[in-house]
């Protein structure tokens, strides 16, 4: 099963490319980078780590 690849952050409804920079937790709740680390990378909506999402490379 592969990560839903949401392209908005969730606080901010910023912009968020596939193959840049996130935070995400284990629902795939997705964040900027500013947002994660204005919130202490803590998920608000469950709590869970926000850690750095994959990125995937297009061919």
């Amino acid at each position: 099963m592969a990560l839903e690849m949401r392209t908005v952050c969730e606080r901010c409804d910023a912009a968020l490319a596939p193959e840049g920079e996130a935070r995400i937790c284990s629902f795939e709740c997705t964040f900027c980078v500013s947002c994660a680390d204005g919130m202490d990378r803590v998920c608000p909506n469950c709590g869970g780590e926000l850690v750095a999402r994959p990125r995937r490379v297009t061919a």
